[in-house]
């Protein structure tokens, strides 16, 4: 028997209500999330541009670190990202950037493997237990921070903070969309 038709506009509208509630949530989390000194600076990868330059939202979040690090609040900042499929290495150019800003090259640590956020997570964690460091920092788009940082203590990782560029874009709604199951996924994920 089909469902009546105010029957399904109600729990449509209920679900759209519960999915709004959930994406501010989410929003307000990564905005809020407490920023405090670390030790080091995970920041996460995104586009690079076929000149070979960072993307804009790249830029924002890596001046973000250069920020971190200048002001004397992290002490490596640890730049992960993926190889795309035109061979630009993400990872390299966020190592090459913020070189160039002044960052001195033993300050920055490059992983090439970081093609996802767990794999960041996994990455960094692994880096830092292998240097007894205990505090990280997830510098990414407001909306991804609270992923980031629950993947980084799902890896071990047990002082986390956030902080994000003041960067925005239209396709950040779709972006905040679709953090909400990438979230969940992420709560119940398997180590």
């Amino acid at each position: 028997m089909p469902i009546p038709k105010t029957l399904f506009l109600r729990r449509f509208a209920a679900l759209a209500c519960l999915t709004l509630a959930a994406a501010g949530a989410l929003v307000a989390a990564g905005l809020a999330a407490p920023a405090p000194a670390a030790e080091v600076a995970v920041v996460l990868g995104n586009t690079v541009d076929a000149d070979g330059r960072p993307s804009p939202r790249l830029a924002a979040r890596l001046d973000r670190a250069y920020d971190c690090y200048a002001a004397a609040r992290c002490r490596v900042l640890f730049v992960s990202g993926g190889v795309d499929p035109a061979g630009r290495d993400e990872a390299a150019v966020m190592r090459d950037y913020l070189i160039a800003r002044g960052v001195p090259a033993d300050r920055v640590v490059a992983d090439s493997l970081g093609n996802d956020t767990w794999a960041t997570a996994i990455h960094a964690s692994a880096y830092m237990r292998e240097h007894g460091y205990v505090s990280a920092i997830a510098i990414t788009q407001y909306f991804h921070v609270p992923r980031t940082m629950l993947a980084l203590r799902r890896h071990g990782v047990p002082e986390v903070g956030g902080a994000s560029p003041r960067f925005v874009e239209a396709r950040d709604l779709y972006s905040i969309l679709r953090e909400l199951p990438a979230i969940a996924w992420y709560a119940m994920r398997p180590l």
